[in-house]
Parts: structure tokens; sequence; C-alpha cells
């Protein structure tokens, strides 16, 4: 009843799945590459900061110390820029990198690798009303819903990080400056990871959900199943009259050459091979009919029929059915045991073989 109703009960074809991703409709979610990244970037500071930090630090001492400038001009304020510039690249750039190949990595996880260059031109996506009728639409409704959920994780999760260590913020005034310096990086940092890993968990269930929906909007109706298969195979009725009309001519081209074979070998069920072999105007035997399932059934009842000798021989019918179309010669390989089966059947019937 319900795919009467047009009500998608059938899993995608492997055909939709591959129509939706040339559209690029795909199972992602951009919360899990965002968790990941911040998390990426929160571990690579714990390891690579203090390099930065101790940078800044000179480079800060070093501009603020020493002697007053009495005057400035644009080699000085270009050798000030490289001194900057050459530091930060090398403290900076292989957190960059890392960023860019961990992102690159989170998206090919994700969907794998997708170029859709006709989306760079669909202007459709820019059209001010569609926007507006996107916003406003009940997924991403639900989206701004789940991103209030996460400020409201965020905001507690920091919260009970910041209250786990106060205590040592109490004590902050106790320490040096160098020393409160470092400790509240550490607090923030680690607060930072936190949120970070709550995030994560909740990006990994909003991927989850992704998929399932994704699923879910790929199942086909009863009626879409039935158009896929006519676009790609053609109308099933035809296709069927086709195939009752070849079923037709074999059986008729069965009907005429087995009743002038000279034997019929066998599986002896699955597989049945007609044979001739005229010595005077052939030089190898011939198959002139060959068959599987019902087909060998009926080759094997139309040789009885005409007394034409049904030979079991397994290895030589399947060896004969997979190598030799019908109308071709046997192959030099099958010619002893072609010959033996004939030489047997002209015993019966009292006949030589040359």
């Amino acid at each position: 009843m319900a795919e009467q109703f047009g009500e998608k009960t059938h899993e995608a074809t492997p055909h939709r799945r591959q129509q939706s991703r040339e559209q690029g409709q795909v199972p992602k979610s951009q919360d899990l590459s965002s968790a990941i990244l911040l998390l990426t970037a929160l571990i690579g500071l714990l390891f690579m900061g203090k390099s930065l930090v101790q940078f800044m630090t000179s480079y800060t001492a070093g501009q603020l110390g020493g002697e007053a400038w009495t005057q400035i001009d644009v080699g000085t304020v270009m050798l000030l820029w490289n001194n900057a510039m050459t530091g930060l690249t090398r403290y900076v750039l292989p957190l960059l990198a890392l960023l860019v190949v961990v992102a690159i990595l989170i998206q090919f996880l994700q969907v794998g690798f997708m170029f859709v260059p006709k989306l760079l031109f669909d202007v459709g996506r820019i059209s001010p009303l569609k926007g507006v009728k996107r916003v406003l639409s009940l997924s991403n409704l639900m989206r701004l819903g789940f991103g209030v959920f996460k400020i409201v994780v965020a905001v507690s999760v920091a919260a009970w990080s910041v209250l786990a260590d106060l205590e040592t913020i109490m004590a902050l005034g106790l320490l040096e400056l160098p020393a409160v310096a470092t400790t509240i990086a550490d607090i923030t940092i680690w607060t930072c990871i936190n949120i970070g890993t709550a995030l994560l968990i909740l990006a990994l269930a909003d991927y989850a959900f992704q998929r399932w929906k994704h699923e879910q909007d790929m199942r086909m109706s009863h009626q879409e199943m039935r158009e896929e298969m006519k676009t790609l195979q053609g109308d099933p009725q035809v296709i069927a009259r086709r195939r009752a009309v070849q079923r037709q001519l074999i059986l008729n081209r069965i009907n005429s050459s087995v009743p002038n074979a000279d034997v019929v070998v066998t599986n002896p069920t699955e597989l049945a091979i007609a044979i001739k072999y005229e010595h005077d105007e052939m030089e190898a035997p011939i198959v002139v009919a060959k068959g599987a399932g019902v087909i060998a059934k009926r080759i094997r009842k139309l040789a009885l029929e005409n007394n034409i000798p049904v030979v079991e021989r397994k290895p030589l019918a399947q060896a004969l059915y997979k190598q030799v179309e019908v109308g071709q010669p046997i192959p030099p390989a099958q010619y002893a045991a072609v010959a033996e089966v004939l030489r047997y059947v002209y015993q019966l019937q009292g006949r030589s073989i040359d």
C-alpha cells in the first residue's frame, strides 16, 4: 500500500547515488571539519607555541628596550618588517601548513575526491529569493537550534574548566609576571581543548545524523525505480518482448538443427551440445546447437524424439559450451574427446569414422 502512494521504500540504486554525487549532494558535516581543525590548532599551539611565545617576547623586548629611535627611514622600516615576517613565518607557517593538510584530509575522508564545476556557475545558488527560502527552511532552523545548543555546551564546558582551575587562578597574585603569563596561557589552551573536544563529540553526532538523513532523502519509490530502469535499460515490456522473440528464434534454430546432429553431449542435465560431422565436407565436427537449463532440456527432448544418441561427458560438455559458439568447429584441444564420442556412436549405429 505504501508504494501505491509514492512512499520511498527502496534503497537508493548506484545510479541514483552517482547522480546525487555529480550534483554535489553528499553527506558531510561542516561542524566536524571545524571541530577537528580547532583541536589541531590548539594541539599545535600546545607543542609549537612555546617557540612562538619566545620569539614574540624577544622581539617585543628588542623593540621596547635599547636606545630610543631618533630618526626613521624606509630602509629601517623594511628591515624591521623583514625581521618580523621572517620570524613569524618560521614559527607560524608549519602550523598553517598542518591546518591546510588536516582540512584537505577531513574533506577527503568525508566525501572522497569530488569536483563539481557546474556548481561554480549555478546562478540560482546566489538568488536572493532562494537564499531567503534556504534561510527559512526547516533544515536551517534545525541548524540554528543546534548552533544555540553548541553555544550552551561550549559555555558550560568553559565554566567547568575554569572552575576546575579556580584555585590556580586565585593564586596568580602570588606569582611573578612570567609565571602568571605562562599559567594563564596554559589554562586558556586547556580550556579551549576541552571546548574543542565537546564540540568534536557534537560534530560526530551531527555527521552521523547527516549520513542518516542523506540515506533517507536518497530512498526511492517504486515508481522512481521503474522510471530509472526504463531510462537505463529501456521499457521492461519491450525488453520482455525482445527476449521472447530471441528465445523463439533460438528454439526455431534448435528445432531445425538438432534432428540433423550426430550426437548430443550432456552435463548430464544442465548443459546440452549437439554435434554434427560430415567427414567428406567438414574439416572438424561442428556445434550445431547448444544450451543450458530449459534450452538444454529442449535439445535432449528433440534428440530422443529423432533417435539422436545422447552421451554424458561432463568435462567435454562444459568445455564445448564455454569455448565454441553455434556454427563453429570444435577446437583442436577437444578433437580426441569428440572423436571418442563419435566413434562410440558410430559403433552403435554400425558406421565407421575416418
